[in-house]
C-alpha cells in the first residue's frame, strides 16, 4: 500500500510518499480501515518536528496522520461495536495506538472512532475529528456553556474556532471571536457576533464581564484574555495551563484541554452534524501524493478550516 512516512525529524521535506508498505496488521481489539480521507492539525506538525519524539513507541520510519474517515475492512477479535463496512471516522494517530491516516489502510483503536454522519462525504468527516471533540469536549464538557452566557473564542477562522463557534451559538452563547480582517465574512457567516480583528485592535479593550474564554493560541493572548472574565468566569486552553496566578488574581478557573478523540465525543459531532448544526469547514484538499505540499500550504497560510488529504 501507499503511505506517508518519515525516517527523521524536520520540516514538510522529510515527507515521503512511499509506495510498497505492508497493510498494518492488527492486533486484539482493533479495526482495519480502508482511508478515503485524512486531514492534517498543529500536532501532526509537532510530531514532524520531533517534539514530541519521547512519546512515540514506534521506530523509523513510521506513517504520519491523525484524523481519517474511511470503511472498515476487517475487525478482529474483541471488537463487537463495529462491523466490516462501517462508515467511521476518528484518529488512527500512532500515539493513540493507530498506524498513521496518511495511508491507503490503517489500524485503528475502536475507542478512538465512531460511525461517520451520514449527511456529509468522507473529505468533510476527515475534517472533523480533533477539531469537533475540542469543540464538544470544551463548550459542553469542561465550561458547561449555557443560554446567554459571554464567550470569547480566539482563532475564530481556524478548524477548532471555526467548529466552536457554531456550537457555541446553538447552545445559545453571545459569541466574540478573533480573526484577520479578511476572515470577518467568514467569522459572520459562522454565527459570530461580535468580531475583533486581532491585527489592529485589543479585544481586552473592548470586550468585558464575559463567562468564559477558549483559547486556542496561547502565550501572549492566553494571558490578555485573563481581563475580559467576569469573577468565577472560565479559560480553557489548547495551549497549555491558564496561569494560576493570573487565575487567583481574576477569581477565574483555568483549565488545560488535552482532546480526547473518542466514541463519545465523535458520536456527539456526529449528531450535531446530522441535524446540521455544525457544518465541516474545508479550506482545500490535496492528494496523498501532495502531503508535503498540503504541510507547507497549512503553514505558510492560515486555512479557514482544515487542510484535507483525499486519499481514495
Amino acid at each position: 500500500m501507499k503511505a506517508v512516512q518519515i525516517s527523521q525529524y524536520g520540516g514538510p521535506e522529510v515527507l515521503k510518499l512511499n509506495d510498497n508498505i505492508a497493510e498494518p496488521t492488527l492486533k486484539e481489539n482493533q479495526v482495519l480501515i480502508e482511508i478515503h480521507a485524512a486531514s492534517i492539525n498543529p500536532f501532526d506538525s509537532f510530531i514532524l518536528a520531533g517534539y514530541v519524539k519521547d512519546m512515540i513507541k514506534s521506530p523509523f520510519p513510521f506513517t504520519m496522520g491523525g484524523d481519517f474517515s474511511g470503511i472498515i475492512k476487517k475487525v478482529s477479535e474483541g471488537v463487537t461495536d463495529f462491523k466490516a463496512d462501517d462508515e467511521v471516522y476518528g484518529t488512527a494517530i500512532i500515539l493513540s495506538g493507530g498506524s498513521g491516516a496518511f495511508a491507503e489502510f490503517a489500524s485503528v483503536n475502536p475507542e478512538r472512532m465512531a460511525l461517520k454522519p451520514k449527511n456529509i462525504d468522507f473529505v468533510q468527516a476527515a475534517s472533523l475529528p480533533l477539531v469537533g471533540s475540542s469543540a464538544v469536549q470544551t463548550l459542553e464538557d469542561e465550561i458547561k456553556l449555557r443560554p446567554k452566557q459571554k464567550i470569547l473564542i480566539h482563532g475564530g477562522a481556524g478548524g477548532i474556532g471555526s467548529i466552536a463557534i457554531q456550537l457555541a451559538k446553538y447552545l445559545g452563547a453571545y459569541v466574540a471571536t478573533t480573526v484577520s480582517e479578511k476572515d470577518k465574512d467568514f467569522a459572520k457567516n459562522l454565527g459570530a457576533d461580535e468580531i475583533i480583528d486581532y491585527k489592529v485592535e485589543k479585544f481586552e479593550e473592548i470586550l468585558k464581564d464575559f463567562d468564559a474564554v477558549f483559547d486556542t493560541i496561547g502565550g501572549d493572548v492566553m494571558e490578555r484574555s485573563f481581563k475580559i472574565l467576569k469573577k468565577g468566569g472560565v479559560i480553557v486552553s489548547m495551549k497549555g495551563q491558564p496561569s494560576p496566578e493570573l487565575a487567583s488574581q481574576y477569581g477565574v478557573t483555568g483549565i488545560a484541554i488535552n482532546t480526547k478523540t473518542n466514541t463519545v465525543h465523535l458520536s456527539r459531532v456526529r449528531e450535531l452534524v446530522e441535524k446540521n448544526i455544525i457544518k465541516p469547514q474545508v479550506d482545500k484538499v490535496f492528494p496523498l501524493d501532495q502531503t508535503k505540499e498540503a504541510f507547507t500550504y497549512k503553514m505558510q497560510n492560515h486555512p479557514r478550516g482544515k487542510v484535507v488529504i483525499k486519499i481514495k
